[in-house]
């Protein structure tokens, strides 16, 4: 089994009145529900966006630097995300579909790279000690 993100940036949605959210809404969580059903689902999350934003993190002589603002700017926000546990690409293609036909918005995939290499066997520069 492989993870991979399917996320979506907040500029992708249209304008949408409250009610037509919330509708949104409900058919992205049903397809969340379906993904739970079938195994796949391992967590989501979303309406992040410019003010959803805690802090900034940079690094200062070595040691991390935290600041309230002002932000790194950018009109790309992370808007949603759902992360699977799928055997392979296609079925993270499949779920990112189910998502985007149900909420009306595109879609992105991406891979851990890590994750599969650890799946197949090969040890991840990212785990110490391998």
């Amino acid at each position: 089994m492989a993870l991979y993100l399917i996320a979506f940036n907040d500029e992708w949605v249209p304008d949408l009145t409250m009610p037509q959210l919330r509708e949104r809404g409900v058919a992205g969580r049903a397809v969340i529900a379906e993904m739970t059903a079938a195994g796949a689902f391992v967590f989501s999350d979303g309406g992040l966006d410019a003010s959803t934003a805690v802090c900034s993190v940079d690094l200062k002589d070595g040691e991390p630097l935290f600041t309230d603002g002002p932000f790194i700017e950018t009109k790309e926000h992370l808007g949603g995300f759902a992360v699977v546990d799928v055997p392979d690409e296609a079925d993270a293609r499949y779920w990112a579909g189910r998502i985007a036909v149900a909420v009306g918005w595109p879609q992105e995939v991406h891979r851990f790279p890590h994750r599969l290499a650890l799946s197949a066997g090969s040890p991840s520069e990212a785990e110490p000690g391998s």
